[in-house]
């Protein structure tokens, strides 16, 4: 079997018997990485050299006998708005070209203790906004991968690497994800600390990953999860056993509330279908719960509240870069600085409502079930619609984008679990069992 085939979790534990070197594993990655990416375009910065180069440092500790990391080894892909001090970080502007911080973020300095190997940085759309980069789908290049986290969905469902990091600030993981036929998760919001990363909104913005398995998702949560005292939204808490919780079977068979959203309309007629016909194969354990219509409104806060975060935090770095930036970054900040304060306020007074609405909900069901994205990835550069993540981004809800139910062409469609508030570890228990009983 070629070992860049292996899933995280089978990698590490080969590596931690002995069986096989970080060198030779990082070295079939990048051998996987040189065939395929002429086409996919998943990385915008890469130096096999410097791969090989922190594998063999690994090698060296192994032999020296010091303590193994729990990602010992496993290259994990870096979205190019987290800062990283042996890569530069442009986010995908010319605003930002060559700009080389000093310091990792948390994220990576946290996958950096655990053994992982910093492979590159993947291809991020401008500034985590729509403007497209260079991915495309691995399942069909005519096809676009999805956005902002275009280039971490896209190695991972070439099988580049096992695992990418991503950032959501409406649905820039569960859509690349969805997209490309593999698991991400974004988690609760202040899950995972965003210091260090670009951010584009305090309120929305969200650290999330994306894996070939649900073990793996769980294996590098439990790395990147927890308080962070340079980001004011993650909280003390005890570390979460996602791993354990994965692997357990649930006290009682999940129920789950099949929620279509007011956006309903907005999905592909042959997704609707094939969503519907999922849940009636699910029977008794799911049954269709309909949204308040005050609901409705919560696609125009999510947008109030991120246009006028953006216009603020980035604002004046895109006037600097004058005619640099898109027409559409710019024409989106240019809005956001027209949201008024009462307007931001009553935006947010409203996703707190929201949020509040949804948690009635969780009282009779264990998850929400729901489009991770309105069908097949689009041809075409645009990175398509969000509108099936932005109330659950909007609510800083846990939300996981499983590949289960595939389209035209054969193309994943992505089936999208959302859970209670800090309860992600049990949302992907529930993922599991619905995997399983799906066959």
């Amino acid at each position: 079997m070629d070992s860049a085939a292996l899933t995280a979790v089978e990698a590490a534990k080969r590596m931690a018997r002995g069986e096989m070197s970080a060198e030779s594993y990082i070295g079939a990655c990048l051998t996987r990485i040189a065939s395929l990416e002429d086409k996919v375009h998943a990385f915008i910065h890469l130096d096999p050299a410097h791969a090989l180069a922190q594998a063999r440092a690994l090698d060296r500790r192994h032999r020296d006998g010091a303590p193994l990391g729990p990602l010992h080894g496993i290259p994990v892909g870096i979205k190019d708005i987290f800062d990283t001090a042996d890569y530069k970080t442009e986010c995908g502007s010319p605003v930002l070209k060559g700009r080389q911080p000093m310091h990792d973020c948390t994220a990576v300095a946290r996958l950096r203790a655990a053994g992982a190997v910093i492979i590159g940085k993947t291809v991020t759309t401008e500034f985590a906004y729509f403007h497209a980069g260079a991915t495309r789908n691995p399942h069909d290049l005519e096809r676009t991968p999805g956005g902002s986290s275009s280039g971490s969905a896209a190695a991972v469902a070439a099988g580049m690497i096992p695992l990418a990091i991503g950032s959501q600030t409406n649905g820039s993981v569960i859509r690349p994800a969805a997209f490309c036929g593999v698991y991400g998760i974004k988690p609760t919001h202040g899950t995972i600390s965003r210091h260090g990363a670009l951010i584009l909104s305090r309120a929305l913005d969200h650290v999330g990953v994306f894996a070939n398995t649900l073990a793996d998702t769980a294996l590098i949560l439990e790395v990147l999860a927890g308080y962070d005292e340079n980001d004011p939204d993650t909280r003390l808490m005890a570390a979460a056993e996602f791993r354990k919780t994965l692997a357990e079977k649930p006290p009682a068979p999940p129920r789950l509330a099949f929620v279509r959203t007011p956006v309903w309309d907005k999905a592909d007629a042959d997704f609707r279908a094939a969503f519907e016909d999922m849940v009636k194969r699910l029977g008794d354990s799911a049954a269709a719960v309909d949204l308040p219509n005050a609901f409705a409104s919560a696609w125009d806060d999510q947008r109030a509240i991120m246009a006028a975060d953006m216009a603020h935090n980035l604002g004046a770095l895109v006037e600097r870069g004058s005619e640099a930036s898109s027409k559409q970054l710019r024409d989106f900040l240019a809005e956001g600085g027209t949201v008024s304060a009462v307007r931001y306020l009553a935006a947010c007074d409203n996703a707190r409502r929201y949020a509040t609405g949804i948690t009635e909900i969780f009282k009779e069901y264990d998850a929400i079930v729901t489009p991770a994205a309105p069908g097949v990835a689009p041809k075409g550069t645009a990175t398509g619609n969000p509108v099936f993540n932005s109330l659950w981004t909007l609510t800083g809800l846990p939300a996981v984008s499983l590949p289960l139910l595939s389209g035209e062409g054969g193309m994943p469609f992505g089936v999208q679990l959302v859970g209670p508030t800090g309860d992600d570890a049990r949302l992907l228990r529930t993922a599991n069992w619905l995997i399983k009983k799906l066959g």
